[in-house]
């Protein structure tokens, strides 16, 4: 009809065709949610799983490293009697101060170890700050015996090894089907 703009002639579009171009974008950024909480659930259970592997990793590995450390740091000559894995220590209103992976006593020493798949120094690091927690929960229950500290791991890089050493540390480390503990010739472990 002369007079009648339908869009078509002056190359505007319509308001249908507006309408419809909005419902398609509406389409498409529905579906890309979608896509997107897809993506996210499939990467949240894909963490969850390798969580999952992880922890049962540590756990063997804490297993192969605890597995005869009591006789193996009796050797060297403390005399261990006592082997706690997995130690809680609690201040009197059952708050967590720390957790120990192995804690071995007698009437002189206690050893703390902490156990990682593989080693890093910030573990040595965090294992420095655990030991100060022993310490001072030692003293307030009047605990007068010596605190020391080892660190173990399936996996011990050289300057992790030396690190945690020159801090005091005694280093545990998996080698080919054992563990053994490195204490070079002149390493006399850190006392807390």
């Amino acid at each position: 009809m002369p007079g009648q703009n339908t869009g078509e002639s002056t190359g505007h579009p319509t308001f249908e065709d507006v309408w419809v171009m909005f419902q398609e974008t509406d389409r498409k950024f529905q579906e890309t949610d979608r896509k997107f909480q897809e993506t996210d659930r499939k990467i949240k259970e894909a963490s969850r799983i390798i969580g999952d592997l992880g922890n049962k990793l540590g756990i063997v590995v804490e297993h192969l490293v605890l597995a005869n450390i009591k006789e193996k740091f009796n050797r060297l000559g403390y005399t261990f009697t006592k082997m706690g894995p997995g130690v809680l220590i609690e201040d009197p209103d059952k708050k967590i101060i720390t957790e120990i992976d192995a804690l071995l006593e007698n009437g002189e020493y206690v050893l703390a170890i902490e156990v990682k798949t593989q080693l890093r120094i910030d573990h040595v690091d965090e294992h420095l700050e655990r030991m100060e927690k022993l310490r001072s929960y030692a003293d307030h229950r009047r605990d007068e015996r010596k605190f020391l500290g080892a660190v173990a791991g399936a996996v011990v890089a050289e300057n992790v090894k030396k690190y945690a050493q020159k801090k005091g540390f005694y280093v545990i480390q998996q080698s080919g089907d054992t563990v053994i503990i490195e204490n070079p010739a002149g390493f006399k472990p850190r006392e807390w």
